[in-house]
């Protein structure tokens, strides 16, 4: 088993603030690379925030040039970075809930929301889903909140050959028991490990509990935040064994 360092963002949005997003998502890829961090999983819609009223103005085509700063970050620092927009593709006037891989070689990947939660369908269409990603010897698949609730979607990831299974979600403290329950459930039933990156506080009038985890693939718990704020929750597998590790993580002011 191949050495793999991966750690869930778990970062607060500013409503509807592309360019302070973005500019707080580079603080966040800079800080992983200081940790040795291969992958960095940010929350659902992490660059506006949970903010369904404005997610068909805020929508954007993955190639949007506003990206740059963070593609050109995540491969100058050798960093994939996974990070939460509202996207149209070429050709559609649907908005789809978008998790996009910023590659550490520069490269761009597209996953789109394919389950969505009940009132979502007002604003946002059912997405594809998106291919494997490959971040070393391993196989990452990418799962946005409601996904995971479907057993289907974590039996499909486990049947592609994932080692990893990745979320980027929004979980209030009322449903995170029950949330986490399915996550640590599918490590131990598919032995792959789950990383859950949760929003860090209070986005589109939901007050997200935190508490961002990582999980072994037996299901045991490698690490958690102890609650809400800018943290990166790291974990490291080195010759099988894992250790991880909270690191704050300071924005300008």
């Amino acid at each position: 088993m191949s050495t793999l360092t991966i750690a869930a963002a778990q970062s607060l949005s500013l409503a509807g603030d592309l360019p302070g997003n973005i500019a707080r998502h580079c603080r966040f890829i800079e800080a992983a690379a200081e940790q040795g961090v291969e992958l960095l999983v940010f929350p659902e819609l992490s660059l506006t925030g949970y903010e369904g009223q404005d997610a068909a103005a805020l929508a954007i085509d993955p190639q949007d040039a506003v990206l740059r700063p963070l593609r050109d970050l995540a491969r100058e620092l050798k960093v994939t970075a996974v990070v939460g927009m509202p996207i149209r593709l070429e050709g559609s006037v649907s908005v789809l809930i978008g998790a996009l891989v910023l590659g550490a070689d520069g490269s761009l990947g597209v996953y789109s929301k394919q389950h969505l939660h009940t009132g979502e369908e007002l604003v946002f269409a059912p997405g594809s889903g998106g291919p494997t990603l490959n971040i070393g010897e391993e196989v990452v698949a990418l799962a946005v909140c409601a996904d995971f609730s479907h057993s289907s979607h974590a039996l499909a990831a486990a049947g592609q050959g994932a080692g990893l299974y990745a979320a980027g979600v929004l979980i209030s403290e009322k449903g995170y028991a029950a949330d986490t329950a399915i996550l640590q459930g599918y490590a131990r039933q598919h032995s792959m490990a789950v990383l859950m990156a949760n929003h860090g506080g209070l986005t589109g009038g939901w007050q997200s509990a935190g508490r961002s985890c990582i999980w072994s693939e037996d299901g045991s718990l490698i690490v958690a935040a102890l609650g809400t704020g800018d943290l990166l929750v790291v974990a490291r597998r080195n010759e099988g064994v894992w250790q991880g590790r909270v690191v704050p993580v300071a924005q300008a002011q």
